[in-house]
């Protein structure tokens, strides 16, 4: 983005502060751009703080005259991606994709319908599946999949996607992204950033849709991820899916995972749980700039409203502790014009 559109945002958002601060009517929305106006990179964002606070720091960074440029190299962001780039009610994605792989593998073991949590899911009680967490789903992928190719699983996984839908909203599950945060990742690689999802999620589930979906390559793909054998079938070689967890990419796993598969500390880290309250310290410690965003789901008519006391996508923890270390705060009913892509 140039100086001028920098320049030009920030005057406009300047007008709009005072307004924001008092508390008097609700934020106004943005205009598009006319033919002598700097193009917008967020317009699916209305004019108010957290905007502000992500153009604010992208502009810092940048800029090779000030004190907190940071050469490109260093310019990491991560992102969460349930609940942060893609909707997460009424449960994961990869979750209602474990429980119709579930329904389909249950004819070859019957013993499933006595054995918990299988015995729920085959009925459909979503609280049990929401009660699993990340860790459980994560180990039933990992025993249910046991025995395939990984090449095998990729494609059984793009299948699905090609044709599932979230019961709530009647849309592919990618498109069920949110488009303020497709924004910010263009708008940073426009920038020079390197964007990559770290998620609790199956990294070989993520990187079936991740580079289609969001412009993130596989190899900028951090997630759970299960031990997997090298061995020769058919004559040919490939790597078998083994029934065993390597790595949660979950609250503390997620620096880890971080560090194993980017060997670089953010300087720009996005989530919406209390799963990524680790990913968000470990990003905001030390002396470079760094900038740290919650996008918290306030929005019960367009999308979701939860927080607390959330069986899926809880923020407790990471909410409080955002207001003590100056994390960025985004409401998705105040802050985002719209929800959704256009179909």
């Amino acid at each position: 983005m140039s100086d001028d559109g920098n320049r030009a945002d920030r005057d406009a958002t300047r007008s709009a502060a005072p307004v924001e601060a008092a508390g008097v009517g609700a934020p106004r929305r943005r205009t598009r751009p006319g033919p002598q106006q700097a193009i917008d990179p967020l317009p699916s964002w209305n004019d108010v703080p957290s905007r502000q606070a992500i153009v604010d720091f992208v502009s810092r960074v940048t800029d090779h005259r000030g004190s907190d440029f940071v050469p490109p190299a260093e310019r990491i962001a991560t992102f969460d991606n349930d609940g942060t780039l893609w909707c997460e009610v009424p449960m994961y994605a990869q979750a209602a994709f474990l429980v119709d792989r579930i329904r389909a593998l249950a004819p070859d073991h019957p013993d499933w319908t006595r054995t918990e949590p299988f015995r729920s899911l085959l009925v459909g009680d979503v609280d049990a599946v929401a009660a699993a967490g990340v860790h459980g789903i994560a180990s039933l992928v990992a025993a249910t999949h046991a025995g395939m190719t990984t090449d095998t699983f990729a494609e059984t996984a793009r299948n699905w996607l090609a044709t599932a839908t979230n019961p709530v909203f009647g849309r592919r599950y990618a498109d069920c992204t949110y488009q303020p945060m497709l924004e910010v990742m263009a708008y940073l690689r426009k920038n020079a950033f390197k964007t990559f999802i770290v998620s609790g999620g199956g990294a070989d589930f993520l990187r079936v849709f991740a580079e289609s979906t969001y412009g993130v390559p596989p190899e900028q793909v951090v997630g759970s991820a299960g031990k997997v054998r090298f061995e020769p079938r058919d004559g040919e070689p490939v790597l078998i899916k083994l029934p065993e967890l390597d790595l949660l990419d979950d609250g503390p796993g997620k620096p880890v995972g971080i560090h194993r598969a980017i060997g670089r500390r953010p300087i720009m880290a996005f989530g919406n749980s209390d799963g990524d309250l680790e990913m968000l310290r470990w990003a905001t410690t030390g002396r470079r700039p760094h900038f740290a965003a919650l996008v918290h789901h306030t929005d019960a008519s367009r999308e979701a409203a939860y927080d607390r006391e959330s069986r899926v996508g809880k923020l407790d923890e990471a909410l409080t502790a955002a207001a003590t270390h100056g994390w960025t705060i985004v409401d998705m009913e105040r802050d985002w014009a719209k929800i959704f892509p256009a179909l």
